[in-house]
């Protein structure tokens, strides 16, 4: 293929390493996302407000702290920069007496709730509303984890509600390799520390307990004694009859629902999503 003499000048351009990385299994995320916090901070400095002097205390340097417009610091709440960076962004509220570890983000607008614990590694979306401890997670946007409970090594999906009191296993008593199971596959994930990974959608009851390296797939419920199962695939109902389908019509009305709640709309687009995840999961969670 002959090439133009000003695309063969491309060649000629300075080079660099490339930035980007490809992750093998969602759990790379949970390992990469203490390094990506603090890389992401360096696109905050100097693009929010400094925070006031208040009822507030830092652990740290007060350069490693960004807080964006409108957001609010509860009285007695802790900032704790010793180890990485915090950002609280545009909108967000942190309640009295919260403690937050970085390297960690609050995003816009979401609410954590006073008595809580961010740890380090923490990152928590839009619009979300959280308390209890929360350790070296992703939670994605307009999700709820507003009550004590321990998450921590774990992904949440958007939309998800996780009840009161639910806990996730991270680690095994045996301190093994954590091993995660899809369908028939049972996956080395590499990982000492693995809690669960949770697709959009999902809804746990009160007092649910999650077991070290948890797969619960989009569209759950999850209300049933004892332990949960460690995998559980996509639009499941999960109680202590064991596990049943959970018909597709009523998903799409309580997901319609949840998103009434703030104020959200679940569109044509969303719906079509949803009934395709509901076609595709059992050929990609086998």
């Amino acid at each position: 293929m002959s090439r133009s003499e000003r695309w063969l000048k491309l060649l000629d351009l300075p080079r660099t390493m490339p930035q980007a990385r490809y992750i093998d299994h969602l759990w790379d995320l949970v390992s990469w996302n203490e390094e990506a916090l603090v890389a992401d901070f360096v696109r905050f400095r100097g693009t929010s407000q400094s925070p006031a002097d208040g009822p507030w205390h830092l652990i740290g340097e007060r350069e490693n702290i960004v807080v964006g417009s409108g957001a609010k610091l509860g009285p007695g709440c802790v900032l704790d920069t010793s180890r990485g960076p915090v950002v609280v962004d545009a909108g967000a509220t942190v309640g009295a007496n919260a403690v937050l570890e970085g390297p960690c983000y609050v995003g816009q607008y979401s609410y954590v709730r006073p008595l809580s614990l961010i740890r380090s590694g923490t990152t928590i979306g839009a619009m979300c509303r959280v308390g209890g401890e929360i350790s070296n997670s992703i939670i994605s946007p307009y999700s709820n984890k507003a009550h004590d409970g321990y998450l921590g090594d774990s992904i949440v999906g958007s939309w998800v509600n996780l009840g009161a009191g639910t806990n996730t296993s991270n680690l095994k008593n045996t301190y093994g390799e954590v091993t995660l199971k899809i369908g028939e596959r049972k996956i080395q994930t590499g990982r000492r520390r693995l809690g669960s990974i949770i697709g959009d959608h999902t809804k746990t009851a009160i007092g649910t307990r999650l077991n070290t390296g948890s797969y619960i797939g989009a569209c759950c419920q999850l209300a049933g004694p004892g332990l949960a199962p460690k995998f559980v695939p996509s639009f499941s109902f999960w109680t202590d009859q064991g596990m049943q389908k959970y018909q597709l019509d009523k998903a799409i009305e309580v997901a319609r629902r949840a998103m009434e709640r703030r104020d959200r709309q679940l569109s044509s687009t969303d719906e079509a999503i949803l009934r395709y995840i509901e076609q595709i999961a059992p050929q990609v969670e086998c």
